[in-house]
């Protein structure tokens, strides 16, 4: 029911007519209201079977059904009257499949899409609902690995589908910042730390040091000594304590992660609003410490305190340890209340690996026997893991190796023989084989459903053939150099054309693709499954593929070549718009 409510919200006047005749009509033989008439009315599934489609069974949720779906399906489309706005209503087993006139929904279409441009798709479904978003969330004076790839990519994308339906949209980097981790990065500085290295390359020294204090803890332990790891705790809690000394040193780590982090976030092309993290929670974790033992949740268990959720199947969620160190649920803990406390949020969305999926169970279980009423509007999405993204070695690939390595292969294509003219009319090659690059990178990621592992392919993901992000970016270039050409023979761009001469079927399918855009931002959205944008923009550019073929734009006739010129130019803003919302910076050159 709420999706489609929420569709019939969201969609635009372009088509709204169509509904309500179809309502109308439906609603006098269905003997249902209007409203609800216009709830079971949704875009057809194959745009060969037509335009709309009333799945007849679904009509059962208002009223019993006076007679077999199949037989009333069959008896209600011969019902059916045709004229301006539906041209032929046709049955296939318990649908009705109706057709519309196909130059007024043209037409229609064309005009939302020249007055919206890259609003185009959008709306306001979501005004005045505060949403969170926390993603990526790497750890703080460590590289920026592949492991944080898909939920950068994915909580991007879900800031972008609620930025674009009209939502208040906060998104919070949530740094692992805090923990015993900290103070052994202390104990590695004071003893391998180098000023001038560190200044240097930040990020890079930081992490050498890390691996060389870990090979000493290993040799420790072959000796069963606990020396290093007793003095890294001893740090942290002089951390914890308020140590302006032990926290200095952490405060300057801390700052140069985020400014090299921030250079990453810059090539991925993604933004967040708040930069936030565990240390920032330390009083918040007083309080909510403290209602959890007012609240008798808390118990101890051989000197830790633990929340009980055995009865939920969910274990036993140790929330402080024996020497009274805090854990990452207690800090997760104070940072859903106070979120909630600043962004009056409607709903808190943490896009995490699915190996978390326990830690958010317990989380949100603790928040909802706390009787936090907003717990309820918290929400994990979990995906898969990345397999073949470590060296042979089983050391972690870095992202600005990978980024580096896939703008290195495209360049490599773009500089061969048979595409020298085109790079030579680029006026900035680099930065054109970056975005190339990125978009290999993250339309491979946002492929399958999210919650699927899928295994990182170099010679597939960096393909211009097939389903790849250089062919969405090729499609959306090869539009804009039509368009080029067009405009310097004199052939005008607008939106009053004459819609009734684009009578190819390609050139129908391409114009259903169009108008489905917003729909398929909603299924994406409501969802929560990028793929569903992704395998849209894939069907659309093979639409248009299809369509240059069959349906030449420079042709003799201009009243002609400015209706197609005017298709294919709300091809390209609808590729555009697509591509902006899965993070992808369209290009108009490559």
């Amino acid at each position: 029911f709420f999706f489609f409510f929420f569709f019939f919200l969201i969609f635009k006047m372009s088509d709204q007519d169509f509904r309500n005749e179809i309502a109308k009509q439906l609603a006098e033989l269905s003997e249902v209201t209007l409203e609800q008439a216009l709830e079971v009315i949704e875009p057809c599934k194959r745009i060969e079977s037509g335009d709309y489609s009333v799945p007849v069974p679904k009509l059962n949720r208002f009223k019993k059904l006076p007679g077999r779906p199949n037989e009333l399906a069959q008896l209600w489309a011969s019902k059916f009257v045709t004229g301006d706005l539906i041209k032929k209503v046709e049955f296939e087993a318990t649908f009705i499949n109706i057709t519309a006139n196909k130059s007024l929904i043209t037409k229609r279409i064309f005009d939302q899409v020249f007055q919206e441009k890259e609003r185009y798709g959008s709306s306001k479904a979501g005004e005045g609902k505060n949403i969170v978003v926390e993603f990526s969330s790497p750890n703080i004076a460590k590289p920026f690995h592949a492991g944080h790839l898909r939920s950068t990519i994915i909580g991007n994308v879900m800031q972008n589908l609620y930025r674009f339906t009209g939502h208040n949209v906060t998104s919070i980097n949530y740094l692992g910042d805090w923990g015993k981790q900290y103070g052994l990065l202390a104990v590695a500085f004071n003893r391998f730390g180098n000023r001038e290295e560190l200044k240097a390359d930040p990020i890079k020294h930081l992490f050498q040091i890390y691996v060389k204090i870990n090979d000493v803890k290993k040799e420790e332990e072959k000796s069963n000594s606990t020396a290093t790891d007793d003095e890294a705790r001893a740090y942290f809690r002089r951390m914890e304590d308020g140590d302006e000394e032990a926290l200095s040193l952490w405060k300057e780590f801390r700052s140069l992660s985020i400014e090299e982090y921030k250079k990453m976030y810059h090539r991925l092309n993604v933004h967040f609003d708040v930069y936030s993290g565990e240390s920032m929670f330390g009083d918040a974790m007083v309080e909510e410490i403290k209602k959890l033992e007012d609240s008798k949740l808390l118990h101890e268990d051989k000197g830790a305190m633990i929340v009980d959720l055995e009865a939920e199947k969910l274990g036993k969620a140790l929330v402080k340890k024996s020497d009274g160190a805090t854990l990452y649920i207690t800090r997760d803990i104070a940072a859903a209340r106070t979120r909630h406390d600043t962004y009056k949020f409607d709903k808190l969305i943490y896009v995490v690996a699915s190996q978390q999926t326990l830690h958010f169970q317990q989380l949100f279980s603790i928040l909802g026997k706390m009787g936090y009423e907003w717990t309820k509007n918290c929400v994990h999405i979990s995906f898969g893991m990345v397999k073949g993204m470590s060296t042979r070695d089983g050391t972690v690939v870095f992202l600005t190796d990978i980024l580096d390595k896939a703008s290195d292969a495209m360049k490599e294509v773009m500089q061969k023989d048979n595409n020298k003219d085109k790079y030579a009319q680029l006026e900035d090659p680099v930065d054109t084989a970056n975005k190339i690059g990125l978009s290999s990178v993250v339309v491979q990621d946002l492929s399958a459903r999210r919650i699927k592992d899928y295994s990182f392919d170099w010679e597939r993901m960096t393909s211009f053939e097939g389903d790849t992000g250089p062919y969405l970016q090729y499609s959306h270039a090869r539009l804009c150099s039509m368009e080029r050409k067009a405009l310097s023979r004199g052939i005008e761009l607008k939106k009053d054309v004459d819609v009734s001469l684009l009578v190819e079927k390609e050139a129908n399918e391409l114009i259903a693709l169009i108008s489905r855009f917003s729909d398929n931002v909603n299924h994406a959205l409501l969802q929560m499954e990028p793929c569903v944008l992704v395998t849209y923009l894939f069907n659309l550019c093979h639409s248009i593929s299809t369509a240059i073929e069959k349906v030449r734009l420079l042709v003799e006739d201009n009243n002609l070549a400015e209706a197609r010129l005017a298709l294919y130019w709300c091809a390209k803003t609808t590729l555009g718009n697509g591509l902006r919302l899965i993070g992808l910076a369209p290009l108009e050159r490559m």
